[in-house]
């Protein structure tokens, strides 16, 4: 289990411990994850402006905008990609360009846009080591050379639900097994450290055995979830990245409060397992999150509950272009009213700055 904590280290060494301070609003956008609509940037871009002058330190990428049911957001094309990537990394030289390319249903990246397929990972565990070390190793070169340096993957879920919509259904759990699991994990976050790509397990503690989809809205897995889903996490206090899920989970938090907003539930990973790396929520604008709680409330609860990156990634049901200048404005007044310390934000940045090398 100790090499499955070593080959889970994404890149940089993600311990805490810094007493390295920047300006508090560096700090504030060092802790979002922003999505945005664009091929290309100009100055009259949103996103220019949100690198500058709130210094957003991680965007996310989508080839598909949920607003208006269309492709080709971010993405067309290899060469146009690249060129995108070359274009924001000047604005940031230290930005995290994350994307979600799991393989199978959930690739950005897929053959419409001339990349390479990739089989699910229910598929890749069925194929062998081998060929899972071929594909990890496709995809994280196919990453480093267009400039992303962050992975939202692999999926730590451990398939308990087949019938789950998100995970069982679409093969995005590598087993039933969490031998299994763990071990294609371990296999696919090596090869993107090789190549200098981030890892993010997801979705913690677990989301295999849910009935519902919480992009539509509020998922409980309390009858479902079992305690061996965590078995993936465990022996993983170097990873570089968990993402926490929005699901309900009151075998862990009696509240009923999404895992992602969870005090109790971030302490399981931070405290209990050991993991120091950067937490980061699913996606803010799920309905689970988007539908049952406001903008301010949901940055609260985040901050409260110790997550260090909070993904709005504006592909919702509604776009705003100045979601930027809103959630920093919240978090600046969470901080001079006395709900979130300065130092806790210090200290989820610092985390970020090490991630990112």
């Amino acid at each position: 289990m100790l090499l499955l904590a070593l080959v889970f280290c994404s890149c940089g060494n993600a311990t805490t411990g810094s007493s390295d301070t920047v300006p508090l609003d560096e700090a504030i956008g060092q802790m979002l994850l922003v999505g945005f609509r664009g091929t290309g940037i100009d100055d009259a871009n949103h996103i220019v402006r949100d690198l500058r002058d709130y210094h957003v330190g991680s965007v996310i990428l989508f080839d598909y905008d949920v607003p208006t049911g269309t492709r080709g957001r971010n993405i067309q094309s290899a060469d146009q990609l690249q060129r995108l990537c070359t274009q924001l990394r000047s604005i940031n030289p230290a930005l995290l360009v994350g994307i979600d390319q799991e393989g199978g249903r959930v690739s950005r990246l897929s053959p419409r846009y001339g990349f390479p397929a990739v089989p699910t990972a229910k598929r890749l565990a069925a194929l062998g080591d081998d060929s899972l070390r071929h594909y990890a190793a496709l995809t994280a070169d196919m990453l480093h050379s267009l400039g992303i340096n962050l992975n939202f993957a692999p999926v730590a879920d451990v398939d308990v639900n087949p019938g789950c919509p998100v995970i069982g259904k679409l093969e995005r759990s590598f087993s039933a097994d969490t031998a299994v699991v763990a071990a294609c994990c371990s296999i696919w976050a090596s090869e993107q450290r090789k190549r200098e790509v981030v890892s993010c397990l997801k979705h913690f503690p677990g989301h295999g055995s849910a009935k519902g989809d919480t992009h539509k809205g509020l998922v409980d897995v309390t009858k479902t979830w079992q305690r061996s889903e965590l078995a993936p996490y465990r022996d993983v206090s170097r990873a570089g990245m968990v993402m926490t899920a929005h699901v309900i989970n009151r075998q862990l938090d009696p509240s009923g409060l999404p895992a992602s907003l969870s005090p109790r539930i971030t302490s399981l990973l931070r405290d209990t397992l050991g993991f120091q790396g950067v937490i980061v929520t699913d996606d803010l604008a799920m309905g689970a999150i988007a539908d049952h709680y406001s903008l301010e409330e949901t940055l609260r609860l985040a901050l409260l509950a110790g997550a260090d990156l909070l993904c709005l990634s504006n592909n919702g049901r509604q776009y705003d272009p100045d979601l930027v200048p809103k959630a920093v404005a919240i978090i600046k007044g969470l901080v001079a009213d006395g709900t979130v310390s300065a130092d806790r934000i210090q200290r989820s940045a610092a985390r970020i700055r090490r991630l990112q090398g």
